[in-house]
């Protein structure tokens, strides 16, 4: 009676598992949850814990033994998607950036969104020129301090908290200036919401970047965002495609490839390289529930995306409806529109303050640098040049008009802005976009990182494959036309089997050969199969006319008397000797 009742607590205690989940203000929340439970279990827990009804935008991250990150899903056990052992610990952060965080309807949402935009400003993930780093960090400063007060904020005050891993002497008295003379009077909820209408008006907000390589060999840095895909080299975004220009996603081993129309019928592939085909599927499921969750008008239009091709299966990946909870899987538009219907007491917010920061010490004391040469640090590089720019007044005196629920998905500054800037190259920073590897989804090698931030980048990072509209076939090697001023390789025709021509010739010639094996590979495979079939067929006992046809061929008796018969002996034989064996063990 005992020995079962302890069997059956030690199977008790095998089903069960802790887990720890990080929070954006880098607090703890551990809870004891079943081996089977599902990812939307947990995130429920944590949106309960925090009081949180705009979860969607939300997501719980993990980090494989490969140093490889993923989303985990909500759909599937917890256990089978962790490779390691348990205890497990993951971290909430922002997964989809909200277009116009401003215009979100709790102020605790808007909170943790402030909380995870410090976190990539310190990361170097949200890179923006001296006078906006000066600005930016200043709301940070009134947000989490307060009001100045000669009392208690001697002279140079503002070099004792670190809001970037590098920083200058003429950025500090910048930003102490601002919090001085400009921010007065903004109460903590203020000086948020006005960083948040800062944020989303710079080119890298709601970047994840994915380190990639061109078809050249360049580093480079694929996002997904709330207006698009980008494409980070050097200090500037070389490219940027609207949600509603991308046609398709695709990846093939390390290999990732976009696809999109363009105006006056042009049709776009970029094509960019991994470090590892677990990081191009990872990349490329950003994208597919990126674009899901941003371009669609509704959550019934979502359907299965797959990367496979013809004969092999590929990987098939849908942002779903959750079969656990409704609100799981909703599209921006809807999100948007369920958030303007909340009427609730506004939740207590127990902001972190001065707390010190594990991975986001935004405010905690740090060494003040005096001089700054440029590096090949991995951390960002931010505010260095040797003169501040004058903040102009429309930069922080009138904030940024926010959206409400009823206006447009995008925010009109951001609209004016992407209408204007199109797919061409755009400066985005005094410095290189170089973030922390600390935040990198991928695992990249030191060397390569180097390489990022100290090669120099020089017109376009990809070749393109531009491509009218026609009727006619697949164009021969030679249709091409013209190379644009931007480096893009402009086609006169448009067929089916367009080739990418960016890729090299060895690399066309690898990809030719392997797949005629694949289809070889295939044919041979189904031969086998229909051949095993007819033998079958022919041996059995059916009475059908086509069979007893081919049973009176000379050939088909051959086969039976001269293989067939012996064959079906030799394994008969087999088969009594291994029930002999058997039966013998027993």
């Amino acid at each position: 009676m005992l020995s079962r009742f302890m069997s059956g607590s030690i199977r008790n205690l095998d089903r069960e598992y802790n887990c720890t989940v990080r929070l954006l203000d880098d607090t703890e929340y551990t809870c004891t949850i079943q081996r089977d439970a599902k990812g939307q279990y947990l995130f429920d827990l944590i949106c309960h814990h925090l009081n949180l009804l705009e979860k969607d935008y939300f997501g719980i991250r993990y980090v494989d033994p490969d140093k490889q990150r993923h989303w985990l899903e909500g759909p599937k056990s917890i256990s089978k998607q962790m490779k390691s052992q348990p205890p497990f610990t993951m971290c909430l952060r922002v997964k989809f950036y909200p277009p116009d965080p401003a215009a979100l309807k709790e102020e605790i949402t808007r909170y943790l969104v402030f909380l995870q935009i410090k976190r990539d400003l310190y990361h170097g993930r949200l890179l923006c020129k001296t006078s906006d780093a000066a600005l930016l960090a200043a709301y940070i400063l009134q947000a989490e301090i307060g009001n100045y007060d000669p009392g208690k904020h001697p002279e140079g005050y503002s070099s004792k908290f670190q809001f970037f891993p590098k920083h200058s002497e003429k950025l500090e008295r910048r930003i102490a200036d601002i919090h001085k003379t400009e921010l007065v009077g903004q109460s903590p909820e203020a000086a948020e919401l006005n960083f948040l209408r800062k944020a989303q008006i710079l080119e890298t907000y709601g970047v994840d970047p994915h380190p990639c390589k061109d078809v050249s060999g360049n580093p480079a840095f694929l996002a997904f965002t709330p207006f698009g895909f980008v494409v980070l080299q050097g200090n500037k975004r070389v490219h940027f495609l609207k949600w509603n220009e991308v046609t398709k996603l695709k990846f093939e081993g390390k290999t990732f490839h976009i696809y999109a129309n363009q105006k006056e019928e042009k049709k776009i592939i970029l094509t960019y390289f991994a470090p590892t085909p677990e990081a191009c599927k990872h990349l490329w499921k950003c994208g597919v529930e990126n674009q899901a969750f941003y371009k669609l008008d509704k959550s019934s239009q979502v359907r299965t995306v797959s990367s496979s091709n013809l004969f092999f299966k590929g990987s098939r990946f849908r942002y779903r409806l959750s079969p656990h909870n409704h609100q799981s899987g909703r599209v921006a538009k809807e999100v948007m529109e369920q958030s303007a219907k909340i009427k609730r007491e506004p939740p207590e917010i127990h902001r972190a303050g001065l707390v010190p920061s594990r991975s986001c010490p935004s405010i905690t004391h740090g060494p003040r640098l005096s001089s700054v040469p440029r590096t090949r640090r991995r951390a960002v590089h931010i505010s260095i040049m040797e003169g501040l720019e004058s903040l102009r007044d429309s930069a922080h005196s009138t904030p940024v008009r926010s959206v409400s629920h009823g206006d447009s998905f995008m925010p009109r500054s951001r609209m004016s802005t992407e209408a204007s800037s199109g797919s061409g190259e755009r400066v985005i920073s005094d410095e290189n976009y170089s973030p922390s590897d600390s935040v990198l989804p991928t695992p990249v090698a030191e060397h390569s990182m180097e390489l990022a931030v100290s090669r120099q980048v020089n017109g376009a990072p990809c070749s393109i494959e531009e491509e009218k509209e026609s009727e006619a076939g697949t164009p021969s090697t030679g249709e091409f036309g013209e190379v644009g001023p931007d480096g893009r390789v402009l086609m006169s025709g448009l067929g089916a089997g367009v080739g990418l021509s960016s890729l090299s010739e060895a690399e066309q010639v690898n990809k030719f050969v392997l797949s005629v094996l694949r289809l070889l590979l295939v044919t041979i495979g189904l031969l086998f199969v229909l051949l095993l079939l007819l033998i079958i067929l022919t041996e059995s006992d059916l009475d059908i006319a086509f069979l007893r046809d081919i049973r009176q061929t000379p050939e088909f008796e051959q086969f039976h008397y001269e293989y067939f018969c012996p064959l079906r002996r030799w394994f008969a034989c087999k088969l009594r000797w291994v029930g002999g064996l058997l039966i013998n063990n027993k």
